[in-house]
C-alpha cells in the first residue's frame, strides 16, 4: 500500500481524535500508547515528502499501526460504556 499525504492526514485526524477520547475515558495504557505512537508517526510523515522507498515503508507501517490502534480503541470503548 502506498498511502498519499492526504490519506495520512485524514488518518492522523481520526487517530488524534481517538487518542483524545481515550485519554479522557481513561483507556488502558496500551491503547493510549498505541494511538499516541501512531499519531506521532503520522504527524512526522505528513511533513515529509513520500518520494523515497524508506518513507513509503514507514508510511505503510504507520497506517497499519494506526488501524490497529483504532481497532483496539473501537472495541474497548463500547465495553466501557456498556459497563457504566
Amino acid at each position: 500500500m502506498k498511502p498519499s499525504v492526504m490519506e495520512l492526514r485524514h488518518l492522523h485526524r481520526e487517530v488524534a481524535t481517538a487518542l483524545e477520547l481515550a485519554l479522557v475515558a481513561l483507556a488502558p495504557p496500551p491503547i493510549i500508547e498505541s494511538l499516541a505512537c501512531a499519531a506521532g508517526l503520522l504527524t512526522a510523515l505528513c511533513e515529509l515528502p513520500l518520494d523515497s522507498e524508506a518513507l513509503r515503508v514507514w508510511a505503510s507501517q504507520a497506517v497499519g499501526r494506526a488501524q490497529q490502534g483504532l481497532e483496539r480503541w473501537e472495541s474497548w470503548e463500547p465495553e466501557r460504556v456498556a459497563k457504566a
